[in-house]
């Protein structure tokens, strides 16, 4: 996607987002027609920025007045009513939308009635028990806000910003700035690159000739509402989302210290200093040196600073300082996947929130070069998304007309993603659900349940034959919803039992199971599955997010099974 799409489409969502609450509602009609807009903008692969109005209106999903808005965000540099929608909703106060249980609905009466403008007011309010004497929330909303707040707290998203936010715009930076003159290079370091569920800020490191450049760049993006501050070679900013994002410019041949010192957790470079020490070295952003003499060892790439160090290379989503440096010494650094032959939670237009139809599925599938995909629409119980029985019908069909054209080259089931219900309880019936070729089961709804009755609905799941692999486990959306409470040891020992797989899941919003959970499944017998979940053609590329979760996850290449060979996977699907 070029940039100028990446940058109309965050403009849409955003749009949407206010828009929900200016409107109150969620399914508002211009909160939908946004909707449309940016998914129109995601999967059209040439450049909007360059199409006129007229031109616009032709791609499906994008209408007269969102056609003029992209015009209008090229044109003038800025859209009028997202400048509005931000003054009226500050951004502490969106993220109330982020708490689970309040909506656009509930966030303007909060508002309205016991002024609550962020989340730190909300808990001042629900400490003085404001809340219980709302209309529309009372003593156990109460309680239960106050609950999930405190989770929210613990598991550290609060106040941080999502992946998948922080992703798509660490990309679009990294090509802005390379395009600078005098600029040889610029990445995203930091948790961004590490591949963290959420970043604290966003540290971007770029070498230069003309660091003056960089820094008139960064301070004037139209995205900065705040300059912080502005040195020679460093800057730094805050978005109008309040993101903060430091700029900082070295000469080329230090590029390879200062990615590595600003990409490592601080306990991964502790330990890294600590071993240049031991060797008499000082390692700084700037180079690895001889403490006495000064002479420089290694600067100028990671490898040659690990290499000097005695140690192989180490991915930076292994960085955290989770023991990788004593894994690299004996030589026991899990490996990244190298291929994924198959994708097994992909949707059509048949679902009620896919964009692609079917066959451009497929062909998209075929040009990645898998050598099988599952076609995995919503089940029936799933409001508003869900398929009844007599379209899937059809579509099998048509998937099996599909499997004739291609022959072998590329296998293609026809699956279903069930909705597992509060008791564990499935979508149609066990005839029917055995007929398709593949059946994953995720959790959709219910979720407030607690522990207990989260891990019996999963595992209830596993039992039934027709269940295949257990979709995004936790139903956690990073920053907007929490995961649901498991007994993770019940899951995985019930997982090794019935043979079900638990996916990885590569949609940046989720990157669910966690990567706490898979370094918690580590010595089991619990296998994987990588997935892109999918929901138009360009989302397929989301299964190289779930190789990189699943490195950060240290999870062993030989346990996910469809990334160690093509035939092992089939030998997987054989299975049943």
């Amino acid at each position: 996607m070029s940039d100028a799409n990446k940058e109309a489409a965050e403009m849409f969502r955003e749009l949407a987002e206010l828009q929900t609450l200016e409107d109150g509602d969620v399914q508002s009609f211009r909160v939908r027609a946004y909707d449309n807009a940016r998914r129109a903008v995601d999967a059209y692969t040439g450049d909007v920025s360059k199409l006129k109005a007229s031109e616009l209106q032709k791609i499906e999903g994008i209408g007269a007045s969102t056609a003029k808005t992209i015009r209008e965000l090229f044109d003038a540099g800025s859209v009028a009513k997202l400048v509005a929608l931000r003054q009226s909703y500050p951004k502490a106060f969106v993220d109330l939308l982020n708490v689970p249980g309040i909506g656009p609905k509930g966030a303007l009466r909060l508002r309205k009635e016991a002024s609550v403008e962020g989340i730190d007011s909300l808990r001042e309010a629900i400490a003085t028990q404001k809340l219980r004497k709302l209309k529309g929330f009372g003593e156990k909303s109460e309680v239960k806000l106050a609950a999930i707040l405190e989770r929210m707290e613990k598991e550290g998203h609060e106040g941080r910003t999502p992946i998948s936010v922080a992703w798509p715009l660490a990309q679009r930076l990294e090509t802005r700035f390379r395009a600078l003159p005098g600029v040889s290079f610029a990445m995203a370091c930091g948790s961004t690159r590490r591949f963290a569920e959420t970043v604290g800020d966003l540290d971007i490191v770029v070498a230069s000739t003309q660091p003056s450049l960089v820094m008139d760049d960064v301070t004037t993006m139209p995205m900065v509402e705040r300059i912080i501050g502005r040195g020679d070679t460093k800057a730094s900013v805050v978005t109008r989302r309040g993101l903060q994002i430091d700029v900082r410019v070295v000469a080329p041949e230090h590029i390879g210290a200062a990615t590595l010192y600003f990409t490592g957790s601080k306990a991964h470079n502790v330990a890294l200093r600590q071993r240049a020490l031991g060797r008499g070295w000082r390692l700084s952003e700037y180079g690895l040196t001889e403490i006495e003499s000064k002479r420089v060892i290694a600067s100028e790439s990671e490898e040659s600073i690990y290499a000097a160090l005695d140690l192989p290379f180490i991915p930076p989503e292994l960085r955290e300082g989770y023991g990788e440096i004593e894994a690299a010494e004996k030589g026991e650094l899990p490996a990244i996947c190298a291929t994924v032959h198959g994708d097994f939670h992909v949707h059509t237009d048949l679902s009620g929130d896919g964009r692609s139809p079917l066959e451009e599925i497929v062909a998209a599938a075929r040009a990645r070069g898998l050598c099988a995909i599952a076609i995995t629409d919503h089940a029936e119980n799933l409001g508003g998304n869900g398929v009844k029985r007599e379209p899937l019908l059809e579509q099998r069909a048509r998937v099996r007309g599909l499997q004739d054209e291609l022959g072998d080259g590329l296998r293609i089931l026809h699956g279903i993603e069930l909705n597992i219900g509060p008791a564990g309880e499935l979508d149609y019936d066990a005839e029917f659900r055995a007929a398709f070729d593949f059946c994953l089961a995720s959790v959709h709804d219910h979720f407030d349940l607690d522990e207990a009755a989260q891990t019996r609905r999963i595992m209830t799941a596993m039992l039934d034959p027709s269940v295949a692999m257990i979709g995004h486990l936790s139903a956690r959306m990073i920053g907007a919803r929490p995961g649901i409470d498991l007994d993770l040891d019940a899951v995985f020992e019930a997982a090794e039992k019935t043979g079900t797989t638990l996916e990885i899941n590569g949609g940046l919003p989720r990157l669910d199971i966690s990567s706490s959970a898979m370094r918690r499944a580590r010595g089991r017998g619990v296998q994987f599955v990588l997935t892109s979940d999918a929901h138009q053609t360009s989302e397929l590329d989301r299964i190289d997010n779930a190789r990189r979760i699943a490195l950060r996850g240290w999870v062993d290449p030989a346990s996910i099974v469809n990334g160690t060979t093509a035939e092992n996977m089939k030998q997987w699907l054989a299975r049943g």
